[in-house]
């Protein structure tokens, strides 16, 4: 019992270890709700229910707060996609896999407001823009890249202009991460993103492995026209 107490952390010390945490969550809330122009410090301090001083300890101001929302929550998305390339998967199967994790843990919560933010105020941010670009955008497209040119060396994709592909690939889904936060609500619309999704991947592989030896490719398996 006595050794139990030893190693159990006074409560005081363990909230101030959770802090930093619960500020990027408090921010990410305020900046979905108000975008970075008109989030505030303080609206990050009311919600995370501490001073704004408290704030300004672990973030010096609301640029660098935005950055570390975006480096714990969203770049690991793109390593974990990269801890999916194994030697045996199909290079379909890798596109089909990290089209999923990153709706699963970007587009479908709250992060995915991030985009909108970054996009809408890209002009009056540029840094932000910038930064954003670096961290999350440019790493996406490479690692994409990378599996259309594994599977174009391993003959199961066409040969194609991989670095605008990896792009086109991401365009349906920040298409549909926006338009769930914005015309779904307004319009009175449900956009199923799993059906949408499925359809993108569906003409994505089709496009990539219909051209290949004359081969068409029926329910996910390779037939010879006759």
């Amino acid at each position: 019992m006595k050794q139990c107490l030893a190693n159990a952390q006074p409560r005081w010390t363990r909230r101030k270890q959770e802090r930093p945490q619960e500020l990027l969550d408090a921010a990410l809330t305020i900046f979905s709700e108000k975008g970075f122009a008109g989030a505030r410090l303080e609206d990050v301090a009311k919600s995370a229910g501490v001073s704004k001083g408290t704030v300004y300890l672990y973030y010096s101001n609301k640029e660098e707060l935005l950055k570390a929302v975006v480096k714990e929550h969203v770049s690991p998305i793109v390593e974990e996609a990269k801890s999916l390339l194994e030697p045996d998967k199909s290079s379909a199967n890798l596109i089909r896999e990290a089209i999923h994790l990153w709706w699963l843990k970007y587009g479908s919560t709250k992060l995915s407001s991030i985009t909108k933010l970054v996009l809408s105020e890209a002009n009056a941010f540029p840094e932000l823009a910038r930064f954003f670009y670096d961290e999350v955008v440019r790493p996406w497209w490479d690692y994409l890249e990378l599996v259309l040119k594994r599977g174009i060396s391993r003959g199961e994709f066409a040969d194609i202009d991989t670095e605008y592909a990896a792009q086109v690939l991401c365009a349906p889904l920040v298409t549909l991460g926006l338009w769930k936060r914005t015309m779904d609500g307004c319009c009175g619309i449900e956009t199923n993103p799993m059906r949408y999704i499925e359809a993108h991947i569906q003409m994505v592989l089709n496009g990539l492995t219909c051209a290949q030896n004359g081969t068409e490719h029926v329910n996910g398996h390779s037939v010879r026209p006759a």
